[in-house]
């Protein structure tokens, strides 16, 4: 099983910009897949970003489209999340999640807060 640890996470003002970071060890696989989901106090987990390694695939949540940017280097199991034009909406925790079979979301870091002030 993957550990994941988030860091970066902090305070900013509405559009500023933030970078997080998501440091994988331990069981990996072929099919590794990395993302980012997040959760607002009251709200559901949301889905933000993923990178899957080979292929090389991203894909995004429809209101982060054109703001983030998710990026990685499997060969150091790090994974980015590049947070532009923030705004009050995007504050929640932001939470690293691995997949190792490609079907599903297994393992989940603690999470990192970020909160954008207006």
């Amino acid at each position: 099983q993957a550990q994941l640890v988030e860091s970066g996470g902090g305070l900013v003002q509405a559009g500023g910009s933030l970078r997080l970071s998501c440091a994988a060890s331990g069981r990996t696989s072929s099919n590794y897949r990395m993302g980012w989901f997040r959760q607002a106090p009251g709200k559901e987990r949301e889905f933000v970003a993923s990178v899957r390694w080979s292929p090389n695939l991203r894909y995004y949540g429809d209101s982060v489209k054109g703001r983030f940017t998710i990026s990685g280097d499997n060969a150091k199991n790090t994974v980015y999340l590049q947070m532009n034009s923030l705004k009050p909406e995007d504050t929640a925790v932001y939470y690293c999640a691995a997949d190792i079979s490609g079907s599903s979301w297994s393992t989940w870091g603690q999470g990192t807060q970020v909160t954008v002030s207006s």
